[in-house]
């Protein structure tokens, strides 16, 4: 897929309650608003912006708590995070949602009950039924961030969530290899959002099997999964997603891991997504 050669603007809306909400704009046609997933900003998904701005104008939303949008506020829950996402969509008129991850949770959460989405692509989604989604990490994580040590509120996040494999590593691996596998700035960012992470992570929590909430979707909905590094819990979860949300198509990526839409191919993701939003 071709890749967008024109310039970027960005500029910012004002949320229900009053909070700044930056997003990156770029491309031509039909609007389009991508969500980005935990510890990631707007930037992390411009080479999937770039390939989808070829046929869709590609308005990128920083989330609450990054960039240049305001910060999450106290009691801050997904609720929140979908009004953004309906502030930038009366701004832009844009019909089609993509999320990714946790931004993939916002996207189904804004989807519901919400006439001016049309369709709707979710790279793996986040979701948690029955307790799926781990949440024994937390107390550590947060005792680990109050101490000032979040290199090690990060090793807990990841043995956690991470693939099935990562849990057999040890702690004291963990923290010798992760400088090796991330960069300063990117370890730098991680490090920042941290605290949002936690947050966000706690709504799978307070929302725990209310999957079949999203039978009120009445967009058309891509739901995209790669077939490596999976996790114990996804592929039950994505069959309770597809079952329950009225037009679904559920595709698996080849060779993708739970980043194939940012980091690992974002051009092939994005021709899967075009593809589904140009069909009639």
């Amino acid at each position: 897929m071709a890749e967008w050669e024109g310039e970027r603007s960005t500029d910012a809306v004002v949320s229900a309650d009053g909070t700044r909400i930056a997003y990156v704009t770029e491309g031509t046609g039909p609007g389009v608003i991508v969500v980005p997933g935990v510890l990631a900003l707007a930037q992390g998904y411009s080479a999937f912006a770039d390939a989808l701005a070829t046929a869709f104008t590609v308005h990128t939303i920083e989330r609450r708590g990054r960039g240049d949008s305001g910060p999450q506020r106290s009691g801050h829950g997904v609720e929140d995070d979908c009004a953004d996402v309906r502030a930038l969509q009366d701004e832009t008129g844009a019909a089609f949602l993509v999320g990714h991850s946790y931004g993939g949770f916002v996207a189904l959460e804004a989807a519901r009950n919400n006439p001016g989405t049309r369709k709707v692509a979710v790279y793996e989604p986040g979701l948690s039924v029955g307790g799926s989604m781990p949440s024994d990490w937390m107390g550590p994580y947060e005792k680990y961030l109050a101490q000032g040590k979040p290199f090690d509120a990060f090793v807990e996040f990841i043995r956690a969530i991470g693939p099935d494999g990562a849990r057999k590593v040890p702690r004291w691996m963990f923290r010798r290899m992760m400088p090796r596998f991330m960069e300063a700035p990117e370890m730098d960012m991680v490090i920042e959002q941290l605290p949002q992470n936690l947050i966000e992570h706690r709504q799978y929590v307070r929302l725990d099997g209310t999957y079949h909430h999203y039978a009120e979707i009445t967009a058309e909905v891509l739901l995209l999964e790669g077939d490596k590094d999976q996790r114990a819990w996804t592929a039950s979860d994505q069959e309770l997603l597809a079952s329950v949300i009225p037009h679904c198509e559920r595709v698996t990526v080849p060779g993708l891991d739970h980043f194939g839409i940012d980091k690992g191919d974002p051009d092939r993701v994005a021709g899967l997504v075009g593809e589904f939003l140009s069909r009639s």
